[in-house]
């Protein structure tokens, strides 16, 4: 227990014990504040020790959940390269000083640091995306290994989300595209650059994720029906996404070729990515991203089917997060439709 008390000229001082040594801090103008101090200091004395928590640097903690629970994500690529970098194993970056504290010492505090540290350096959306990671790190350690008494990123204030993008094609841009990538749709696209042009079209036409498309295989299609199923997705959950009369030429043309007798776009979503950006810097296209496209098509899905379908096609379950994303109309359309 914290002592509190008034001292001769009239300011407060507070007395704690921390690890049976005790401190002492007087000039305190309100008890209120006095209180404070005190409180702080026993609840950080409270995170930092425990006789069950091993003496062991925060790094332990990074390797083990990269080696035991990041290798069984489909994302686990992407995750086990930030835990890289944190780990001082890229060759830009030094480890983090997060990786030097130990288990029995860490508190919130230092994740604020981190916090501050990485917004100096990188856009919030990355934070926030390195905070899930980070965060579900933590609670493996409190609540599966027992190497932290509970999550310290719960106590720690998140940054705000960034506003939602709201990019889509301008007039002009996807003809410069599939004239940079020469696509034809009445032809197969046997070269790299006519396979991108198809994953564009294919993506704007039925608002599928990029590794969506590149997973695609032949026994997902039904033509006749005009369906793909997708057996994995981001979220976890399947779905059946229904094909255009665009959609289905696409795929039917790249049935036709023999470097596509499984996978219907014979692509890797890097590839995909990488090439996209390639040919987008060519036509002098300014903050596209392939992702984008997925907001293209569902905006234009929205004037023909109604919310609940769109969120079928989509794949969300939360509708605020469709709304506030991936559905960007023009006001000026919308405009036109009130009359």
């Amino acid at each position: 227990m914290a002592s509190i008390f008034k001292t001769d000229d009239g300011t407060w001082c507070a007395q704690v014990s921390v690890k049976g040594k005790r401190k002492t801090k007087r000039g305190f103008s309100t008890k209120r504040e006095a209180q404070a101090w005190a409180s702080d200091l026993e609840r950080e004395a409270k995170e930092s020790t425990s006789s069950d928590i091993p003496d062991r640097p925060f790094s332990k903690a990074l390797e083990r959940y990269r080696d035991t629970v990041s290798v069984t994500k489909r994302g686990q690529k992407f995750e086990i390269r930030r835990i890289e970098r944190w780990l001082g194993k890229s060759a830009d970056e030094p480890a983090d000083p997060l990786c030097f504290i130990s288990l029995q010492d860490i508190q919130s505090k230092h994740f604020a640091e981190w916090r501050d540290r990485r917004l100096q350096k990188v856009a919030v959306g990355t934070v926030l995306r390195e905070w899930t990671v980070l965060s579900s790190i933590c609670s493996q350690c409190a609540k599966e290994w027992g190497w932290l008494k509970e999550n310290p990123m719960t106590r720690v204030k998140r940054p705000k989300e960034p506003d939602a993008r709201t990019r889509r094609l301008l007039p002009g841009e996807f003809e410069q595209l599939m004239i940079a990538t020469q696509y034809d749709i009445e032809i197969p696209p046997e070269s790299k650059s006519e396979r991108i042009g198809a994953a564009i079209v294919f993506a704007i036409e039925t608002a599928m994720r990029a590794g969506e498309i590149c997973g695609i295989t032949w026994e997902d299609v039904n033509l006749e029906r005009r369906t793909v199923h997708l057996a994995k997705t981001k979220n976890g959950n399947p779905r059946t996404v229904p094909l255009s009369t665009t959609a289905v030429k696409v795929l039917e043309k790249l049935k036709t070729l023999d470097d596509c007798k499984r996978n219907a776009f014979n692509l890797k979503s890097d590839s995909l990515d990488v090439n996209f950006r390639k040919i987008r810097n060519k036509c002098l296209i300014d903050d596209l991203h392939f992702h984008d496209l997925r907001r293209e098509a569902l905006t234009r899905l929205a004037t023909k089917v109604d919310v609940l379908n769109l969120a079928k096609i989509s794949g969300h379950t939360d509708l605020r997060i469709l709304q506030r994303v991936y559905y960007a109309p023009d006001m000026g359309d919308i405009a036109l439709m009130l009359d």
